[in-house]
């Protein structure tokens, strides 16, 4: 196990990755922290999925996926495009979810080669009854992964996107 008081929010900042002044570019800086950061959720959220739903970290992905589309689903084709995972491997995974009754696989309508990928209820249900505890994984190991100079360096990377949380807070002197 980890030693948590060894995690980049508590360690000095490397001189040769400061977005300013430094090898790297704010940018890429960023990039590199969100990178380091998603990695600390990830590997938080492995036992928990695991736990929870009783499947890998990778099949988590396409359920999360899958989630967010219509109850007809998606293409295999464009699961493996939006997770960026060969064709080859997502096919092994599909599997393995369907055989969990997960999820279902059918023909698209005048399209051979073309498979279609839905949610079951089954799946519906542990994803509602395990996102409590996940999504509260996700935040714990942000916050704890996350330093003032990681946010900060990420608030630059999206400028825009800060702005509009900001406009859409509640004023605190009107409540």
């Amino acid at each position: 196990m980890a030693d948590h008081d060894q995690h980049p929010a508590h360690l000095p900042e490397c001189p040769s990755a400061r977005g300013s002044g430094g090898l790297l570019p704010a940018e890429l800086h960023a990039w590199m922290l969100l990178l380091g950061a998603t990695g600390a959720v990830e590997q938080r959220l492995r036992a928990v999925v695991k736990e929870r739903l009783g499947v890998s970290h990778d099949e988590f992905l396409i359920l999360c996926l899958l989630a967010t589309q219509p109850d007809d689903g998606l293409r295999m084709t464009r699961i493996a495009e939006l997770l960026g995972r060969p064709k080859t491997r997502l096919t092994y995974q599909i599997a393995c979810l369907q055989h969990s009754d997960l999820i279902t696989r059918a023909s698209v309508c005048g399209d051979k080669r073309g498979i279609q990928v839905a949610l079951t209820e089954k799946a519906r249900r542990l994803l509602k009854e395990a996102s409590d505890a996940l999504a509260g994984t996700v935040t714990d190991a942000l916050g704890e992964f996350m330093g003032p100079a990681q946010r900060e360096a990420l608030r630059g990377l999206l400028p825009d996107l800060v702005a509009e949380r900001r406009a859409e807070a509640p004023d605190p002197a009107s409540t």
